[in-house]
């Protein structure tokens, strides 16, 4: 008995903290995600006009995929607004123009993200497991192999999951996003602009492809053998710091309580820590 309500006072303790942190519209999020748009859009006419050197476009267009994934991601979870609530049209409009440099369409990534929710880790259901490598170069080596013709793994997992799900009407989305991106590259490559085809857009969207799934799926999951609430997930310390691993230093904190803005998360969880420690969490060099 004294088991259970020694579970029961942790459950109510860890979800009286996570409350604390909920109903926030995260601005800081809707004007990373429109604002990293807008410049990378801009790179176009600059380095097109030569007010801006080529190198230092790919160098910016490069950080702009990088960091487009994230607002989008608080969408995917209705953090910036919920069904019937006045601000959900802004939720929709992040969601769905925020990852354009990344050419992954919002119905694909929120679909396959909530299933990796629902089973992270788990080898046949989770849209994520193919990141799962035993070590970090391995990762990247992973991230780059799943991008390849006839890879079973990155986003043609995607498409098998939403098959599984019954939502193949969502590879649509993906058929049109490629459609699109390819026609686009080939315009300007034909028009004489392929060189800045290639690093403003192709070549950032590769290095952002990697560094996103490395950070965002491997690092967080590491080694990804087991399953469970508590378990699937980790808290670790990356030698980018958090801003450099965007965030996912927490991550835990996220699956626990998917409604946490990203940015509230470290709070939360230097607040939630000792609950973690007791539910045998892996909190891992932090």
């Amino acid at each position: 008995m004294s088991h259970l309500l020694a579970e029961k006072d942790l459950r109510k303790q860890e979800r009286a903290i996570a409350r604390k942190y909920a109903d926030r519209l995260p601005w800081e999020a809707v004007a990373w995600g429109l604002g990293n748009l807008l410049i990378w859009l801009s790179l176009w006419p600059l380095v097109i006009f030569n007010v801006l050197p080529l190198w230092l476009g790919f160098v910016i267009a490069t950080l702009n995929v990088m960091l487009c994934y994230l607002p989008s991601h608080e969408a995917q979870h209705d953090i910036i607004g919920r069904k019937g609530t006045k601000w959900r049209w802004l939720n929709e409009l992040v969601g769905h123009v925020s990852t354009i440099p990344l050419v992954l369409p919002y119905r694909v990534a929120k679909l396959t993200h909530i299933q990796h929710h629902l089973h992270a880790n788990d080898p046949n259901r989770d849209p994520d497991i193919s990141s799962r490598a035993g070590s970090p170069w391995h990762a990247v080596w992973k991230s780059i192999q799943n991008r390849q013709p006839g890879a079973e793994g990155g986003f043609n997992k995607y498409g098998d999951i939403l098959q599984d799900i019954g939502r193949p009407d969502a590879l649509l989305d993906g058929a049109l996003f490629q459609i699109i991106h390819f026609g686009i590259l080939i315009a300007l490559a034909w028009s004489g602009y392929v060189l800045e085809a290639a690093l403003l857009w192709w070549l950032p969207r590769q290095i952002g492809l990697t560094y996103i799934q490395f950070f965002l799926s491997w690092a967080p999951h590491h080694p990804a053998d087991e399953t469970g609430r508590y378990r699937d997930t980790r808290a670790f310390k990356s030698t980018w710091g958090n801003i450099g691993s965007m965030g996912m230093q927490y991550h835990i904190v996220h699956h626990l309580h998917p409604y946490i803005p990203l940015t509230d998360t470290p709070r939360a969880y230097r607040e939630m820590r000792p609950i973690l420690e007791q539910r045998d969490c892996r909190l891992e060099e932090i």
